[in-house]
């Protein structure tokens, strides 16, 4: 059998069927072929991958987006800032009502006392026998009795995981394992109110805590203050609780100790601490006022006490206590202490002029 040059060319099929001769196994090896043709297009049907449609976009869409819009879509989203909840917990004094007792002065403090340090003549009083959270006024206390103790001020303490602040959830910039002087906490208790600093000051007193806290009650009744009572050196419990009366105490006792005078009156405070140097500054702005002179001060504030700020100064040559419990606002016990000495003021400018005219 002769095939022609068009037959040799055809395919396998093809030359299958083109075959004059009928062979009977033909038709089995059709069905072989047709199979492996099935298989080699299944496979490579497999390896494709499978086409997805694009979606259709109208006219109207095929606008290109402005630049700054697309850069502004294309920004990452910013991470949202957690704002911390203001405390807005009413303080006892307002629980009691002692707010709303007015005065002659329309002061914004539940408790004021205002006395003539020589003298103890009162000139302002107002719900001065309350017993109230006194907050970190407690450091005037601990101060004290840091200072009868006679400690060392220049051994070094370093700050532990029992000075971090578990009742409130206070920060502080003394990290666990900062390592400062007695003399350095006693500065930063007082003049900036350092938590960590005082309660480090009560748990490396001779004794522990609880013979800190002893001797701070102790103290507390030598004074006369009957009506105080602390549990821990910080004022960060409301379980430490004092009289606008006892507090002038208080006042009077810490002034009495040059030390306690002139920490509490700082105006600022560099501190080594590692490798770095934190600055520390007073929380009374009336200090670096030149319209005071003040010789001792404390401020406090934990939601339960309100604002509170203790102070003895010099007004028009009369050396006074003043004391500001639970006040409105962290400006308004500032500005009660200001309504006072230009009272005062005015006091003494009118017996000027009646002693003048008396004299006349």
């Amino acid at each position: 059998m002769t095939l022609s040059l068009e037959s040799i060319a055809l395919n396998p099929l093809n030359r299958l069927f083109s075959c004059r001769v009928f062979n009977p196994c033909l038709p089995l090896c059709f069905l072989a072929l047709m199979s492996l043709t099935t298989y080699a297009a299944d496979t490579e049907n497999a390896r494709k991958p499978v086409a997805t449609k694009k979606p259709v976009v109208s006219a109207q869409n095929t606008t290109k987006p402005p630049a700054k819009a697309l850069a502004k879509n294309t920004q990452k989203p910013r991470k949202s800032v957690k704002q911390q909840a203001s405390d807005t917990r009413p303080s006892f004094g307002r629980i009691a009502g002692l707010h709303q007792g007015g005065d002659l002065l329309d002061l914004r403090s539940s408790v004021a006392l205002v006395i003539d340090q020589d003298t103890h003549e009162v000139l302002i009083r107002k719900n001065d026998m309350a017993v109230l959270p006194i907050a970190s006024l407690t450091k005037l206390m601990t101060g004290l009795v840091v200072s009868d103790a006679n400690l060392v001020q220049s051994e070094m303490i370093t700050i532990t995981q029992d000075d971090v602040d578990t009742e409130k959830g206070s920060t502080s910039r003394l990290a666990v394992g900062s390592v400062l002087s007695r003399g350095d906490l006693l500065h930063l208790a007082l003049m900036a109110s350092e938590n960590r600093a005082a309660h480090a000051l009560g748990r490396t007193y001779p004794g522990g805590m609880a013979l800190f806290v002893k001797a701070m009650n102790d103290r507390a009744k030598s004074l006369g203050m009957a009506s105080t009572h602390y549990v821990e050196p910080t004022g960060l419990s409301s379980r430490n609780q004092s009289s606008a009366t006892d507090l002038a105490v208080l006042v009077g006792a810490a002034y009495d100790v040059p030390l306690l005078r002139e920490l509490s009156t700082s105006p600022g405070r560099e501190v080594a601490v590692g490798r770095r140097t934190l600055q520390y500054n007073t929380t009374n702005r009336l200090v670096k006022s030149p319209n005071w002179d003040i010789g001792l001060q404390k401020t406090g504030y934990i939601s339960e006490a309100g604002q509170c700020l203790v102070m003895q100064t010099k007004v028009s040559g009369r050396k006074l206590i003043m004391v500001f419990l639970d006040s409105a606002g962290k400006l308004s016990r500032i500005a009660d202490a200001e309504r006072v000495r230009r009272w005062v003021e005015n006091q003494n400018a009118r017996s000027t002029v009646l002693s003048a005219n008396t004299a006349g």
